[in-house]
C-alpha cells in the first residue's frame, strides 16, 4: 500500500509538471543562459510547490484548499504581475556571458522565485484536487503514512521531469551564440508575458 502510494504520487507529480507552461519556459531559458544547475533549481522550485499542493490534496486539508480556491482572484493577480515582471526582464536580458553573470542573482533566487511563482497559481491546487478525486485518492488522509509517501512521490515525480528537461536543454547549450541567445531571451520573455496576460484575462471571468 505504501509503495503504491509513493508510485502513484510520482506519476501524478511527473504528469502535472510535464506540460510546458511559463515555468517550463523559464527553466529552458535559465538553463541556456546560466547552466544546468540554474535550470534544475528553477524546476525544483516548482517541484516544491507541487509537493505542498500535493500534500494538501493527499491529506485532505479542505480548509486550506478551500481558502486557496476562495482567494483565486488575488493569487491570479499577484501571479500575473510576477509573470509580467519575469517576462519583461527575460525579454530585455542581454545574452553576453559577462553581462549574464553580473545580472544573475544566484541559484537560490532561481529556486525561491519559482516557488513563489508556482504557489501563486491556483490552477495547481485545483489540478491536484481534481486528479486526486478522479483517482479516488481523497481518502488517503485516513492513512497518514500513505498520504506522506504520496506527497513525497509528487515531489520526486515533478523533480524527475525538471531533471530531464534541464539536462536535455543543457546538452545543446554550447551551440548557442550571442545572437541566438538574444532570440531565446526574446521568445521566452514574450511567451511568459503572454501567460501573464492570460492570467489577467482570466480575472475578468
Amino acid at each position: 500500500m505504501e509503495a503504491g502510494a509513493f508510485i502513484k504520487g510520482m506519476i501524478i507529480g511527473f504528469s502535472i509538471a510535464a506540460p510546458v507552461g511559463p515555468i517550463g519556459v523559464l527553466c529552458i531559458q535559465r538553463t541556456i543562459a546560466y547552466g544546468r544547475i540554474s535550470g534544475l533549481l528553477t524546476g525544483l522550485g516548482a517541484a516544491t510547490a507541487d509537493g505542498i499542493y500535493g500534500a494538501v490534496a493527499a491529506f485532505g486539508l479542505t480548509i486550506i484548499s478551500g481558502f486557496l480556491i476562495g482567494q483565486q482572484f488575488w493569487f491570479k493577480l499577484v501571479g500575473g504581475v510576477f509573470l509580467l515582471y519575469l517576462g519583461i526582464k527575460t525579454f530585455l536580458s542581454r545574452p553576453a556571458e559577462k553581462v549574464a553573470a553580473q545580472k544573475h542573482k544566484g541559484l537560490m533566487s532561481d529556486y525561491f522565485s519559482t516557488v513563489f511563482l508556482a504557489l501563486t497559481s491556483p490552477a495547481t491546487i485545483l489540478c491536484f484536487i481534481a486528479v486526486f478525486a478522479g483517482l479516488g485518492l481523497g481518502s488517503v488522509n485516513k492513512d497518514m503514512l500513505s498520504a506522506l509517501l504520496m506527497a513525497t512521490g509528487v515531489i520526486v515525480g515533478s523533480a524527475s521531469w525538471w531533471l530531464i528537461l534541464s539536462g536535455g536543454v543543457n546538452s545543446f547549450r554550447t551551440k548557442f551564440n550571442p545572437s541566438s541567445l538574444r532570440l531565446v531571451n526574446n521568445i521566452s520573455g514574450g511567451i511568459i508575458v503572454i501567460f501573464a496576460l492570460l492570467a489577467f484575462a482570466s480575472l475578468l471571468h
